[in-house]
């Protein structure tokens, strides 16, 4: 008997807890016409931080194995955040654009993959475009070094 009261109050915590997060996880819709009038309208602008370093240091990488990279950031403003495009500085890396807008306070993460290519020490771009002011755009870079396979 007690072991199914255990297990009942575990389910029940387990249940409240994913309750809990997706209360923390505001859902925003816009519709089209709003998406591109918050990317262009400068009343519509809002801020973003970047939690992480914008500029990482990854160290030894492994010559051809694929890695994910990611910038974690907060919209800091009164306005949802919309991240317009996101484009790399060679095909090497492929950047991951998140489709929906994030509400102010709300956090998100830009992805980018590298798929290990080159030699020696390695430094790659990915550029952010978003409904941000001072700046639309944003620059995020990682560094690295590619040793051989072993």
């Amino acid at each position: 008997m007690k072991q199914l009261l255990f297990v009942l109050v575990a389910a029940l915590s387990i249940a409240a807890c994913k309750n809990i997060d997706k209360k923390n996880t505001p859902v925003v819709t816009m519709t089209k016409e709003e998406m591109e009038k918050a990317k262009t309208d400068t009343a519509n602008f809002t801020s973003i931080q970047w939690l992480d370093s914008v500029n990482l240091i990854l160290g030894k990488l492994t010559k051809d194995k694929e890695i994910e990279i990611t910038w974690r950031f907060k919209n800091t403003g009164d306005k949802n955040l919309i991240i317009e495009s996101a484009s790399a500085s060679c095909g090497c890396t492929v950047p991951e654009v998140p489709k929906e807008p994030f509400a102010p306070g709300q956090e998100g993460v830009i992805k980018a993959k590298f798929n290990g290519s080159g030699s020696g020490t390695i430094t790659k771009q990915v550029h952010v475009v978003a409904n941000t002011s001072p700046a639309k755009d944003h620059t995020l870079t990682f560094t690295g070094e590619i040793t051989e396979k072993k």
